[in-house]
């Protein structure tokens, strides 16, 4: 058997295994099962695989399963069912071991993992969320992150994940924007080549390396109202020059797997876009792994977007526009024989996705070496090093929206801290949605941050919840304001919850104390499928904040949340305020880091922050044409794009740009210099923006073509450079190709899309491009 001699080429193996499979076993590879339905675990450990699953095999076989390791309320796995890092990794060779055994091909099993911010497994390390990650502003770190992340799921025996999102966020009322790097698709394509290179490592069949499965193909985030999965109107050309534009980048640095989209564009279903899936994906980028639906995407096309009259014809319109697998597998599994049967398809329509799928299962070396290594799990996953990394990465994704007469740092010989909010002491809280139930102790609370900066004396800090995210009890503003009386600063943390019940109970709103009930509180109001017409503080935290100002303290609010939270109030009376996002497991540490000044606050923003939900959009690169302002408010955001402070003040000069003038091919160096004018060493975020000033289509007013995080010591003074060229100045034409026009362009260079220095640059064809 050719297909089961390594020495042979990837694609003979998959033709000869092709040619010996039959039309059900065929229709196996394409389905993805939930994984974690498939086994038991038992009193001492083990586990034990169900029935359905053995007869599943039995019938033809199971070419991937979906979440195998996943825990989380969504799949009912908590952290007494399910399986801590050595288990998982023994559970998941048990899974393989019988799939190969019993199926007549002996076909390994694609196991694939939601990996958004660390891997949904119990015990693996929780990194801050994706919004928080782009806050960092240094895709770097990010793909150092990855690394790590490939490394904890494939010594589970996990090969593929769901990530990156690269969808560009235009209305955050949308609950998924944390999973997003935010508004701007040049910073969303940078971070998506990382992911890539670093999920996916230097060779895919390493054991360091997973699949990276680029998604929501595509305009995901733009949709109507902020709605999940609700329809997109856009045109073909912003679609390729916004929202196209990260999934291009990912795909040229070497992307083997998409998934589709829920929405529609235009009418037409992205599971069912021909357009998407075979001319642009396909035939124009030259993509050449394999696509996945989302869960139950292939449902909606019969009950949702209504494009279907059967299941038959719901399965024949997704394999034909691209589709290789379904998650969740139950409309294929269900109808792909009967559409073949009716002459809907034909048998070659799979053998195209099916070679796909195998190319990948041979490319990840998952018939060469199938089985996890259970010692290097144990080892490995939510290692001290990881640990570390996340809280380092959350340092520098906070950022710091308002730091009025100094009050941060706080001195380290400070008094009494009151510790004040829902979000101060619970972890959940903190980790944002696609998180896996956690032991206690995993998770470092601001209030635990804090207490341990301060070396843990008791007295020093005082705690107490004072409400809920949701929900208008007022009954523990009295204890709050009795310990933020005794204080000599209060650390009001708040904002938003995207935590799922977990059966944790709730919070003593008089003590702070864990409560066990028979129903858990949840508190979600972000996460998928918790999309608000608002963007205010929920139930009564405003109200908390104003009472607690009332008091004449020093007051400093650090914003725990998944999308940015619009409350004018705050930002004319707070003293200072932190926006930390979902920071992860580490996130108490490294608000604490900045807080006392152990870390100097680098992040910058990502997405703008609005004044009123009323504004939306406010994203920055908004047309000339949009208008004057509304009769009770302009149109500017309350925080820009880009923006940031920290402890050090940067000073920019001597912007300049050479040659000046350039052709359509050519390329100019901008330089400009970077002083750190404080007294202490801090990062910058040096951006680069540019304004088309005349073309033969409406641009943006600036676009960000550039991007580079420096760290200055105190009194030094950088000189940073870009190159400025085609890929710089194109934009996508009526006819939908890239193109530079001639005539003038300002260069911008400045630390956010606010505020930056600017230059001439002009393209004039003939120019001797040499």
């Amino acid at each position: 058997m050719k297909y089961k001699d390594k020495t042979f080429p990837v694609a003979d193996r998959v033709q000869d295994l092709l040619q010996r499979m039959t039309l059900t076993e065929k229709i196996g590879q394409m389905v993805q099962p939930f994984g974690w339905q498939c086994y038991e675990k038992q009193p001492d450990g083990t586990t034990l695989m169900t029935e359905s699953f053995k007869r599943q095999v039995a019938r033809g076989g199971v070419g991937s399963l979906y979440g195998t390791l996943r825990a989380d309320p969504w799949t009912g796995v908590t952290l007494e069912s399910g399986l801590s890092p050595r288990e998982g990794a023994e559970a998941v060779n048990e899974i393989q071991a019988y799939a190969m055994k019993e199926s007549r091909l002996g076909i390994p099993i694609l196991f694939g993992e939601e990996c958004s911010h660390g891997h949904m497994a119990i015990g693996a390390t929780v990194f801050p969320v994706p919004l928080a990650l782009g806050s960092m502003w240094n895709p770097d770190l990010y793909r150092e992150m990855c690394r790590a992340v490939a490394v904890e799921t494939r010594s589970q025996g996990g090969a593929a994940t769901y990530s990156p999102v690269l969808d560009v966020v235009r209305d955050p009322r949308w609950g998924r924007t944390e999973e997003t790097f935010g508004e701007d698709p040049f910073l969303i394509a940078a971070m998506g080549v990382e992911a890539v290179k670093g999920l996916q490592g230097e060779r895919l069949d390493a054991e360091d390396a997973v699949l990276a499965t680029l998604k929501h193909f595509a305009a995901y985030g733009s949709s109507e109202g902020g709605r999940n999965s609700a329809p997109v109107h856009m045109g073909l050309r912003e679609l390729h020059e916004v929202d196209l534009l990260p999934f291009r980048k990912a795909v040229e640095a070497g992307a083997r797997s998409l998934m589709t989209a829920y929405n529609e564009i235009d009418g037409v279903p992205c599971t069912t876009s021909h357009y998407l899936l075979q001319n642009v994906l396909r035939e124009q980028w030259g993509f050449d792994g394999f696509v996945i639906t989302d869960c139950g995407a292939l449902g909606m096309l019969t009950n949702g977007h209504n494009t279907a009259d059967s299941g038959e014809a719901a399965v024949a319109q997704a394999l034909l526009a691209g589709i290789d697998m379904e998650m969740s597998g139950e409309m294929l599994e269900q109808h792909l024989g009967a559409a073949i049967a009716a002459g809907r398809l034909h048998e070659s329509d799979l053998d195209r996705g099916v070679s796909r799928i195998l190319e990948m299962k041979f490319t990840l070396g998952l018939f060469d070496r199938p089985f996890a290594d259970p010692d290097r799990a144990e080892q490995l996953i939510g290692s001290a090093e990881h640990r570390k990394l996340a809280r380092r990465i959350a340092g520098e994704s906070i950022i710091m929206l308002k730091n009025e007469a100094a009050t941060l740092p706080l001195s380290p010989n400070i008094g009494r801290v009151a510790v004040i909010g829902p979000n101060a002491d619970n972890p959940y809280n903190q980790l944002g949605d696609y998180t896996s139930p956690q032991p206690k102790g995993a998770i470092v609370t601001v209030l635990e941050g804090i207490r341990s900066a301060l070396g843990g004396d008791p007295d020093r800090v005082l705690y107490a919840p004072g409400c809920r995210i949701k929900g208008d009890s007022r009954e523990g503003f009295a204890y709050a304001l009795e310990c933020a009386a005794q204080a000599d600063v209060v650390v009001l943390a708040i904002g938003g919850s995207s935590a799922r019940d977990f059966g944790e109970g709730t919070i003593d709103l008089l003590t702070g104390a864990s409560v066990v009930t028979e129903h858990a509180w949840s508190d979600m109001e972000c996460g998928e499928g918790i999309d608000r017409s608002t963007l205010h503080l929920m139930g009564v935290q405003l109200e908390l904040v104003q009472e607690l100002h009332k008091l004449g303290k020093p007051l400093v609010i650090v914003y725990i949340n998944g999308r940015p939270i619009a409350e004018p109030w705050i930002v004319q009376h707070a003293d200072a305020i932190l926006e930390a996002w979902y920071p992860g497991q580490e996130g108490g540490h490294a608000i604490a880091d900045i807080l006392f000044g152990e870390v100097n606050p680098s992040g910058r923003l990502t997405i703008s922050i609005p004044k009123h939900v009323g504004q939306l959009p406010v994203y920055y690169y908004k047309r000339r044409t949009r208008g004057k302002r509304y009769l009770e408010t302009d149109f500017h955001a309350e925080y820009p794009f880009g923006f940031g402070l920290g402890f050090s003040e940067f000073k920019y000069s001597h912007l300049q740009v050479e040659p000046a003038i350039i052709g359509a091919d050519g390329e100019a160096l901008v330089s400009v210099q970077v002083s750190n004018l404080g007294a202490r060493a801090g990062a910058e975020v040096v951006q680069l923006y540019i304004s088309d000033l005349a073309s033969t289509i409406t641009r943006p007013e600036k676009s960000l073509k550039g991007f580079r995080k420096i760290t200055l010591q105190p009194g030094e003074t950088q000189t940073v450079t870009f190159s400025v060229g085609r890929e710089q100045l194109e934009f996508v034409s009526a006819d939908l190709s890239r193109v530079v026009e001639d005539g003038d362009f300002t260069v911008m260079v400045g630390p956010h899309s606010g505020e930056y220095l600017s230059a001439p640059l002009r393209v004039e064809s003939g120019v001797d491009e040499a």
